[in-house]
């Protein structure tokens, strides 16, 4: 059974940087293309950022310079630091692992960045 678990969300002050984790259980982590998503309310899904199983990146526009993505494969979790964060940033974060032909989510971390 595949379990993705996010952890490291919060509330934050404009400026101020998190870190988010995932743990991935139930997969072969090292050949699973892993990637962060937000959704913030009233807004569709979007990407953050991914990591392919060959550790190359991608980012969306609104977080470039911002979010760096890692993988830490002997410990099945992927990360993403998030620095100089804006209240636009706020959304809830979720983890998602895809590969042989599948498509993981977790459970999401909520984010809120306010003063």
């Amino acid at each position: 059974q595949v379990q993705l678990v996010e952890s490291g969300g919060g509330l934050v002050q404009p400026g101020g940087s998190l870190r988010l984790s995932c743990a991935a259980s139930g997969i072969m982590f090292s050949i699973y293309d892993m990637g962060w998503y937000r959704q913030a309310p009233g807004k569709k899904r979007e990407l953050v950022a991914e990591i392919s199983r060959g550790r190359s990146t991608k980012y969306a526009d609104s977080v470039k310079g911002r979010c760096t993505i890692s993988r830490d494969n002997a410990e099945n979790t992927v990360y993403l630091q998030m620095n100089s964060l804006k209240p636009e940033d706020t959304a809830v974060y979720y983890c998602n692992a895809a590969g042989r032909g599948t498509s993981n989510w977790g459970q999401g971390t909520q984010v809120t960045v306010s003063s």
